[in-house]
């Protein structure tokens, strides 16, 4: 029970400045370190998610706070606690979202003597947090807190950690709470807008490039209005599809691994290329070769909200600093430009991303991923939402299934494994009547998979699709291209997916044909449990265009020559 009149414990002060800032759900794993917290959540309107290992927990905070654009938040114990939920600090951080990790601490007066898990947690995430904190002071709790919603979100946006030493939590306080926070948003002047239209004037094949974070549905509707007004063919980067309606007659395609040939040709001839709220790192870039770095070879212009980041890897000839829904609003707002040399260039490109993408491609074995993929678009209602985490098996998604509105597309831009999962219970914890797809690879899936308990825990009927091909296959692909035929350390015994489900209390179907796919679907959602279809892939099932022996007998043959 709180106590009475002003005075209240600093751990009681930390979760009401939780609820100042609107703070919804909290992802834990439970920790003697921090039990004062655990006890200030016993009486607050806050959802509390127990989850089963912190990388879990970390990873439901991050995926809530790049679906939302708020901070999402974990708590987790010391030393090993926190040493458990590093992936989760690295995937906010890679992929710029706002994320609060607060993590118990050993006390005050034992710090500094190695003492029972204890860790110097700015050492530890001082090189992917953009800011670590211990909380020394108990009165400085709302003060500190409310700056790391700050910190989270301002700019690029990222994670924060926050240690908090056990014997402060438990002081007596009197420090009133800190006002809410409120994003910090820069909108481009008059001057970078005219400019951008005078670019526009003046070229002839321009191509927008939509990535990063800090999206709104307001700013999808924007940037769409833009790309129509201007008749510009768009490309989203990896893993943000969610950021354009692939229906959209504009949309040219994703940006990622294995793209379209022809989208590439299209950046490459481009004379002008605007990219919005990405950073168009490693993987949209074709490992950097599709510009030039420093000085890009064509016209090129740089919308970030991170003044840091612009210029930092491509020097921009117009560079601007705002938020991507600020600009898109204002860029929105433009006044269109008389008789478009580029006139439809948008459709063709459209019709090239509908050419590569309508049909799925053969491949060996009974079950096709491109004909599922092709069947849960054409299925799902358009607010459905498809979390994965990271594998060849991903390539499908991106290839084939076809993301109409913001925020269905909830994925790890660092290529995290084991994120599917937690990704998809803290997606029906906020989006309870909402259709989560949660796909998955088996290596992948065995990384996370205990947080299914966490979804049957609460009631979340959840769809997980294992990918069952029995080795780790992106790594054996990448073997079979540098060691033909030398198979070490990528082949995996899995265990029975469908027992598993049932063992935690949900249901499991196993699919050994493309054809029992959609039953198995059916019968999952009519369940009302959390689900598992466990779908069997033959391993040479490689990619959507290749097959492991295909690879292995072309590098075979050049190693020969």
């Amino acid at each position: 029970m709180r106590p009475q009149g002003n005075l209240r414990t600093a751990a009681e002060a930390l979760v009401d400045q939780l609820l100042v800032n609107a703070v919804r759900h909290v992802f834990c794993v439970p920790g003697e370190s921090y039990l004062a917290v655990l006890d200030a959540f016993h009486d607050r309107d806050l959802a509390v998610t127990v989850c089963r290992q912190e990388g879990g927990a970390a990873m439901m905070a991050e995926a809530i706070g790049k679906a939302t654009g708020r901070p999402g938040v974990c708590f987790v114990t010391r030393g090993p606690g926190a040493t458990n939920a590093a992936p989760g600090v690295h995937i906010a951080q890679q992929d710029s979202s706002p994320m609060i990790l607060f993590i118990g601490q050993v006390g005050r007066d034992m710090r500094g003597r190695d003492a029972f898990q204890e860790v110097d947690y700015r050492a530890m995430f001082g090189g992917m947090a953009k800011w670590v904190v211990e909380i020394d002071d108990p009165a400085r709790m709302p003060e500190l807190v409310s700056r790391a919603f700050y910190v989270a979100t301002s700019g690029r946006p990222g994670p924060v950690v926050v240690a908090l030493p056990q014997d402060v939590l438990t002081e007596r306080i009197e420090a009133p709470p800190a006002p809410p926070f409120h994003p910090v948003e820069t909108a481009p002047g008059e001057t970078d807008l005219a400019a951008l239209r005078d670019l526009l004037a003046g070229a002839k094949r321009p191509v927008l490039l939509l990535g990063g974070s800090r999206w709104s549905e307001d700013g999808h509707a924007a940037i769409a209005a833009f790309a129509t007004r201007f008749g510009l063919p768009v490309a989203t980067t990896f893993r943000r599809a969610h950021l354009f309606d692939a229906q959209h007659p504009c949309y040219a395609g994703d940006l990622g691994i294995g793209p379209n040939p022809k989208l590439l040709a299209r950046i490459k001839a481009a004379d002008l290329v605007l990219l919005v709220g990405g950073r168009l790192g490693e993987l949209p870039s074709q490992g950097y070769s599709l510009i030039d770095i420093p000085g890009p070879q064509m016209t090129f212009v740089h919308v970030h909200p991170g003044a840091e980041e612009l210029g930092r890897v491509y020097r921009p000839h117009l560079a601007i600093h705002a938020a991507p829904v600020a600009f898109a609003r204002a860029a929105a707002a433009l006044a269109p430009l008389p008789d478009l040399p580029w006139a439809g260039e948008a459709a063709l490109a459209h019709a090239d991303y509908r050419a590569w993408t309508d049909r799925p491609t053969a491949v060996p074995g009974g079950v096709n991923l491109g004909e599922i993929m092709t069947w849960l678009r054409e299925t799902l209602p358009p607010d459905a939402v498809i979390t994965n985490g990271a594998g060849n098996y991903a390539g499908w998604i991106h290839r084939f299934y076809r993301f109409r509105r913001f925020a269905t597309q909830v994925a790890p831009i660092s290529g995290s494994m084991g994120y599917a999962v937690p990704a998809a219970v803290a997606m029906k914890r906020l989006h309870p009547e909402r259709t989560v797809v949660s796909i998955n690879g088996d290596g992948d899936f065995l990384m996370n998979g205990q947080e299914f308990a966490t979804a049957v825990q609460y009631g979340l009927p959840i769809v997980v699709l294992v990918c069952d091909n029995g080795i780790y296959g992106t790594i054996r692909m990448h073997q079979e291209r540098e060691y033909p035929g030398r198979i070490s350390a990528t082949t995996l015994r899995n265990p029975d997916f469908v027992a598993y489900a049932r063992a935690f209390g949900g249901f499991g179907a196993l699919v050994e044909r493309t054809a029992d796919f959609a039953p198995a679907f059916a019968a999952a959602q009519a369940s009302g449990l959390p689900a598992i279809l466990h779908l069997r892939i033959d391993p040479e099932a490689i990619t959507p265009t290749t097959t492991l022996s295909a690879i292995r007998q072309k590098a075979l043959s050049e190693s020969e020559g």
